[in-house]
């Protein structure tokens, strides 16, 4: 669609006009930063707050908050900058990423892309603004007003400044005075507002605890702020800010009450999909290829459904059952499509015309079957095994850094990986023969203690994740050893998965590292151990964590950001 605001003289208009807002923006983050004064001593039980740090919203969270504001239908139109995985965790690596000047570029192109179909759409803006101009062809500060202020809101997850609302208003005056139009104004506006490191990051204030002598907390916006990333994976909604405007948030029932009602709501789903899709690295499903030649039936059809797979037994099982978490490893109801039946194997029916959208269907596999929990569903045996073979290695690798939080050192730098990447060798003709071969060297032999065993048990299934028996013509051998714990096969893996002890707790330090946005720290140990017994007593519920994490009062305490580096990341977001 062409509009003004895609001419060489609207976009020159755009930048008089919203100048004054980079330049208010910097200011605002500056005074909300820069805040003085003794670091939290931490609460009665030692517990030591981390710092309070910034972090760039991700790639789906950026996306969540559009849908939630204006709706499913807006198109971004635009590329998002890398998110950035540390310690497992892309809620982790926001807090140490910025934005590039190119990266800047594409913000402003989905701004103005979000803007238009926002504003200047007549469809939507008669849906989306709450009031119409005296005439189309002028200013009407009220109006804009009404409609930045609202937005403004949702946005930056907490209400406008009296200056930050006058300047945006202003922008709106200048371009529709200039422009001869009132909406063309006010998309400009709106762009400057998505562009705003106010929105592209999550910036916490902090201020004196009242109950802790020298410590300090969220305030109640950027305490709303980390309770709806956590639960809903987007910024809070005008009931939790309205929460926090009118102080309900600070006392414990109020706190308890908000819990409460996002723990009900069917949004909670979307931070369960959320927290787990980033846990399980869901993100690397987007580059993921298999070679045509040996995996004809994989596609990107296949992919998409995997991880939809995977999601939905979780939810199913840990959230609408509220169900023992552990027994995501060897339950056998899953959900299918009939494109995914096929890579597995089994029968799905398709009523719809070929080619049509494929219903998602529950199903459980036999109980003879090889297949159960996650570990055997693609997404985990496909995603973790290179694109023309299976990785015992990679699987076993997998399970322990991602499942059970455990450190694999890297290969040394001189290792040499043709034996096991030989497929064709004939006196090595399985992968354990040649795995066996290759932990002869005294340097692979340590880690690949820790990671072939298990990995090998999933060799039944393919680098795409179907099931076979031989391999070379030569039978697969499944049998292996979990910390001790002795299996015959796939199955017999998931039981000493789920039975392990390093898998509860797992779950609660990554859910914890997730909800701060922070790699827990020494100081947060004590905090943790009291969630992973929680989690224990709990009979392994989700539900029973989560909402235990969203109640305690340390999860809003803080220690302030130094100025050096709040500075350093507005500077990045706006350059």
């Amino acid at each position: 669609m062409q509009t003004a605001m895609k001419s060489p003289k609207t976009r020159r208009f755009r930048w008089i006009a919203t100048g004054v807002l980079a330049t208010l923006g910097v200011a605002a983050a500056g005074v909300a930063l820069n805040v003085a004064g003794v670091f939290g001593s931490g609460s009665v039980k030692g517990y030591t707050p981390p710092e309070a740090s910034i972090a760039r919203i991700t790639a789906d969270q950026y996306r969540t908050i559009i849908t939630d504001a204006f709706g499913p239908a807006i198109d971004l139109g635009g590329r998002f900058e890398p998110d950035l995985r540390i310690d497992g965790l892309l809620s982790v690596g926001a807090s140490s990423v910025s934005v590039t000047a190119a990266g800047m570029e594409q913000y402003d192109t989905m701004a103005d892309a979000i803007a238009e179909q926002v504003v200047v759409n007549m469809a939507n803006r008669q849906v989306m603004l709450p009031c119409e101009p005296a005439s189309a062809n002028a200013p009407d500060d009220a109006c804009a007003a009404e409609f930045l202020a609202a937005a403004g809101e949702l946005l930056h997850r907490r209400p406008l400044s009296k200056d930050e609302l006058d300047a945006y208003v202003a922008a709106v005056r200048h371009a529709a005075t200039a422009l001869d139009d009132f909406y063309a104004g006010l998309s400009m506006s709106l762009s400057a507002m998505l562009s705003s490191p106010h929105f592209l990051f999550r910036v916490p204030v902090v201020e004196p605890d009242p109950d802790r002598k020298g410590g300090y907390r969220l305030d109640a916006w950027s305490k709303a702020s980390r309770l709806s990333f956590f639960l809903w994976n987007s910024a809070p909604d005008r009931r939790l800010l309205e929460a926090a405007g009118n102080g309900e948030l600070h006392t414990r029932r109020g706190l308890a009450r908000q819990v409460e009602r996002m723990m009900a709501s069917p949004r909670i789903e979307g931070g369960v999909r959320a927290f787990f899709s980033d846990m399980l690295q869901f993100d690397k499903m987007e580059s993921l290829s298999k070679d045509g030649t040996i995996f004809p039936q994989f596609s990107r059809r296949e992919v998409q459904d995997a991880q939809e797979q995977t999601l939905r037994t979780l939810v199913d099982l840990l959230l609408t059952r509220e169900g023992d978490y552990r027994d995501i490893f060897t339950t056998k109801e899953t959900f299918l499509t009939p494109s995914l039946a096929a890579i597995y194997r089994v029968p799905v029916a398709h009523d719809g015309p070929n080619g049509g959208v494929e219903e998602w269907v529950p199903f459980e596999f036999p109980a003879d079957d090889p297949r159960a929990g996650v570990l055997t569903h693609v997404s985990f045996t496909a995603l973790h095994s290179p694109a023309g073979r299976s990785s015992p290695t990679d699987r076993g690798k997998a399970l322990r850094e991602i499942m059970m939080c455990q450190n694999v050192p890297p290969p040394p730098p001189d290792v040499e990986f043709n034996l096991v990447q030989d497929t064709d060798d004939p006196t090595h003709k399985t992968v354990r023969e040649r795995l066996l071969a290759h932990a002869t060297v005294p340097s692979c032999a340590g880690c690949h203690k820790i990671m072939d065993p298990m990995g090998l048990a999933l060799e039944n299934f393919d680098g795409a994740g179907e099931y076979r028996v031989n391999e070379n013509g030569v039978p697969i051998d499944t049998t292996g050893e979990l910390d001790g714990v002795q299996f015959a096969n796939p199955a017999g893996l998931g039981e000493a998965v789920r039975n392990n002890p390093a898998i509860p707790q797992c779950l609660v330090q990554r859910l914890t590292a997730y909800a701060f946005g922070n790699t827990p720290s020494s100081g947060q140990k004590a905090f943790i151990r009291e969630l992973q017994n929680h989690f224990e007593r709990s009979g392994y519920r989700l539900p029973a964590v989560m909402k235990k994490l969203a109640l305690s009062p340390e999860f809003y305490q803080a220690a302030p950001p130094s100025a050096h580096a709040a500075s350093a990341t507005v500077t990045a977001a706006l350059n």
